[in-house]
């Protein structure tokens, strides 16, 4: 089976807005801003920007400040280069048909073709990516913030890197049960367009004010209270907890030879296990930008 390059470009989107599902709901974090300067001991600056993976041309319309950092750095930092393989989307075995009762898979269809996505596609998708992308506004450009920001920095001849290999970055979910992945695409699939709708625009209207305690508030209620706690928790752990410790470690050690621009979700920056805490412990002076 095989996707347009179109709608591909849509399930990466949607792959790299999943992790806005990890705002850590029990950090106080006290750090306002998304863009911020890192100064490392030996004396090379880097940035560090939080990212909301949405093509939305709110949050695309990047600030002269995001755009001068970015080419005042010589390497480009993201989380995932976009995987080549069509594969890491899918299930290795079984079908949603089998696995949903009659109105849920109906649900998945419906979505399926809202979002531009073939219904075999669909079918045999891991529910965990579609319930990601099912939880979105419909895609209105093959741009988000990462792949735009991406493109920039291709074009202006930066050297691309990427925090974490495609095996990694699939391999947090991927961990979870097909049963808990059910969970989270029904869980989705009882969300009317209408809840959908609402939440994500409150959620854009929180990202832009860059108050990172609000953003934290904001996703808890609209992502977390849809799980059951226990599951909820485990996929903060996955998805933060685990996932700060490998990004610190690695940006610190690119800091450290180059000037970098890193984008990650606005989710791992703060908390004390969050990557601004980690720079700081790190040695690195951490300040926002205006």
């Amino acid at each position: 089976m095989r996707a347009s390059s179109c709608a591909f470009a849509g399930l990466v989107r949607g792959l790299f807005f999943v992790l806005l599902l990890g705002f850590m709901a029990v950090a106080q974090a006290q750090d306002k801003g998304l863009l911020w300067k890192l100064e490392a001991p030996g004396g090379k600056t880097s940035y560090l920007f939080g990212t909301m993976h949405s093509d939305d041309r709110r949050v695309t319309d990047f600030p002269p400040s995001v755009m001068k950092a970015l080419l005042d750095s010589d390497v480009f930092l993201m989380e995932l280069q976009p995987p080549q393989d069509p594969s890491v989307y899918l299930m290795k075995e079984g079908r949603l048909d089998h696995m949903l009762t009659e109105q849920e898979f109906v649900e998945v269809i419906k979505l399926a073709d809202f979002h531009s996505m073939h219904t075999d596609i669909a079918t045999t998708m891991k529910p965990w990516l579609l319930a990601a992308i099912f939880d979105l506004p419909k895609p209105q450009t093959p741009y988000s913030q990462d792949a735009m920001l991406m493109s920039l920095a291709h074009g202006k001849s930066k050297t691309v890197r990427a925090l974490e290999s495609v095996e990694e970055h699939f391999g947090v979910l991927d961990s979870f049960s097909i049963e808990d992945q059910l969970v989270m695409l029904r869980a989705v699939l009882k969300r009317s367009p209408q809840q959908r709708e609402r939440n994500f625009e409150e959620l854009v209207k929180t990202y832009l004010s860059g108050d990172l305690d609000r953003i934290i508030e904001v996703n808890a209620r609209t992502s977390g209270d849809m799980l059951p706690e226990e599951l909820w928790a485990r996929i903060l752990k996955k998805l933060l907890d685990e996932r700060n410790v490998r990004m610190a470690e690695r940006i610190v050690l690119q800091a450290n030879e180059n000037s970098v621009f890193v984008a990650v979700g606005a989710a791992h920056l703060p908390g004390d296990g969050g990557l601004l805490a980690r720079l700081r412990s790190a040695g690195y002076q951490v300040t926002p930008v205006r």
